[in-house]
C-alpha cells in the first residue's frame, strides 16, 4: 500500500478518479449494439458461439420451465437455507414505503398540484458470468424492483462451456419469480434489452454490474433506456485510527483485491497502522491524517463506494460524512455483511460518483409524474401572468389556448 499525501498530485487524481473509456471498447461495442438493433437474435446467436463457444438455438436463449425447475436439484440445501434468509433481509428492509406523494389543494383558488407514481413496466437484469456466481447481485437488483411494483421483470446472464446455465443463479431467480431467464451475455445481451428481439423483450431500465464491454454498452444505451449506474471497479475506504483492531483493518482492505480492478483506501491517524498496511497490502493508498475531522474531510474527497469507520465513536463521525455508496459503523460491520445479507442493496455508485448518485432503491424503479388541475376562475387569476410569459418567450399560439377557455 502506497502512503501519499493529500497535499500532492496523486491525491487530486485520486479524488477526480473517472471510468476510463477505451476507445477500442467502445468502437467494439457500438457495433455489436448496431449488429444486435438490426440482426436481433441471429446476432445474439453468433456473439454467444464468438465469446462463449456455446452453439444455441433461437429457442434455446430463452431457459425452459424445466430447466427453472431442474435447477433445484443442483443446489446444496443447506446453501438454499442461508439464500432465503439473505432474501428475506433485503425483502424487509425495501418493504416499506419510501416515496410520499406532494398534493396541495387550494379549494377556494380553484387549484390542485400533485404526484402521481408509477413503476417502469419492464426491467432488465444483468448477472455477470465468468468463474465467479454473483448470486447475490440476483436479489439485490430483482428486490427493490419487485418492492416498487415492477411486474415484468427479465434476467441475462451468460451460458456456462455445457450450454446450461448457473444453477445458483438459476435457483434464486426462481425463487425471486423473475419472469423469463435467458442465456446470453455481454454487450450483445444489453442491446437486446436496449432494442428488442425477436426472443429477447425490450425494457424500460436495465441493471446490474458487468465487465468493460457491459458498462460501455449500458453507457451508450443510456437515453434510449434508463440504466442503474456507470459502473467502475469495487472500492474501499476505511477510517480507522488508534482504537481500531488491526488485523480486521488489513483483512478488510486485502478483502477488496479479490475484485477485479479494486482499489482500496486506508484514512488514519495512526503511524504504526499506516506502516502496517505499507507492508502487508499490495496495492491502494493511505492517508495519514492529523485527526478525524481530516479524515472525514479525505473520505468526502474520496466519494467511496464503501466506507468503513473503526473508531472508538463512528456514530460521531457518521453525520458529517455526505458522499458514500454506503457506510459501515464499528469493528463488527465490514463491507461483507453488506454484500450479502444486511439487507440494503450492494449496487452502488463507484469512481467518486458518490457525491452525486446513491445506492439502487425502490425509488429508482418509479416514474413521477406531475399532476395538475385549475378550475375556470383559477385560470382567469392567472391570465395576466400568462399573457406576459408567453409573450416574453415569443409564443402567442400558447396564449391563445388560454384565451379560447376564457372567451
Amino acid at each position: 500500500m502506497k502512503v501519499i499525501s493529500t497535499a500532492g498530485k496523486e491525491w487530486q487524481r485520486l479524488c477526480s478518479r473517472q471510468l476510463v473509456r477505451k476507445r477500442r471498447v467502445e468502437e467494439r461495442v457500438t457495433k455489436i449494439l448496431d449488429d444486435v438493433r438490426q440482426n436481433g437474435d441471429e446476432a445474439l446467436l453468433r456473439y454467444t458461439r464468438r465469446f462463449d463457444r456455446v452453439r444455441l438455438t433461437a429457442r434455446q436463449l430463452r431457459v425452459t420451465e424445466a430447466e427453472k425447475s431442474g435447477a433445484f436439484q443442483h443446489i446444496d440445501p443447506g446453501l438454499m437455507v442461508h439464500l432465503k434468509a439473505a432474501i428475506q433481509n433485503v425483502q424487509a428492509f425495501y418493504s416499506r414505503p419510501r416515496l410520499r406523494p406532494i398534493r396541495i389543494v387550494d379549494g377556494d383558488g380553484g387549484v390542485y398540484l400533485g404526484e402521481k407514481f408509477d413503476p417502469v413496466d419492464r426491467v432488465g437484469v444483468y448477472i455477470p458470468g465468468g468463474t465467479a456466481s454473483l448470486v447475490s447481485t440476483v436479489y439485490m437488483t430483482v428486490i427493490p424492483a419487485r418492492q416498487a411494483g415492477v411486474k415484468y421483470i427479465v434476467l441475462a446472464t451468460p451460458p456456462r462451456p455445457d450450454g446450461r446455465m448457473d444453477p445458483n443463479i438459476l435457483a434464486v431467480a426462481s425463487l425471486l419469480h423473475v419472469d423469463e431467464v435467458y442465456k446470453v451475455g455481454g454487450a450483445q445481451a444489453i442491446g437486446a434489452f436496449a432494442f428488442g428481439t425477436k426472443t429477447v423483450p425490450k425494457v424500460d431500465k436495465i441493471v446490474g454490474p458487468g465487465n468493460a464491454y457491459v458498462v460501455e454498452a449500458k453507457r451508450q444505451v443510456f437515453g434510449l433506456v434508463d440504466i442503474d449506474t456507470i459502473a467502475g471497479p469495487s472500492e474501499i475506504a476505511i477510517i480507522a485510527n488508534q482504537h481500531a483492531n488491526p488485523q480486521y483493518v488489513i483483512t478488510d482492505l486485502l478483502a477488496e483485491s479479490e475484485h477485479a480492478g479494486g482499489i482500496s483506501f486506508l484514512i488514519t491517524t495512526s503511524k504504526s497502522l499506516a506502516k502496517l498496511a505499507r507492508k502487508q497490502v499490495s496495492g491502494g493508498y493511505c492517508m495519514l491524517v492529523k485527526n478525524l475531522d481530516e479524515a472525514v474531510d479525505v473520505a468526502n474527497a474520496l466519494a467511496p463506494e464503501h466506507l468503513e469507520i473503526m473508531v472508538k465513536s463512528p456514530k460521531k463521525l457518521l453525520k458529517r460524512i455526505r458522499h458514500a455508496g454506503a457506510i459501515f459503523l464499528g469493528p463488527y460491520s465490514p463491507v461483507t455483511i453488506g454484500d450479502y445479507v444486511a439487507g440494503p442493496s450492494h449496487v452502488l455508485p463507484t469512481g467518486g460518483a458518490a457525491r452525486i448518485f446513491s445506492g439502487l432503491g425502490v425509488e429508482d424503479f418509479i416514474r413521477k409524474t406531475h399532476v395538475i388541475s385549475y378550475t375556470k376562475g383559477a385560470l382567469e387569476k392567472a391570465q395576466e401572468s400568462l399573457r406576459c410569459l408567453t409573450a416574453l418567450e415569443g409564443l402567442p399560439k400558447h396564449f391563445d389556448s388560454v384565451k379560447v377557455r376564457l372567451s
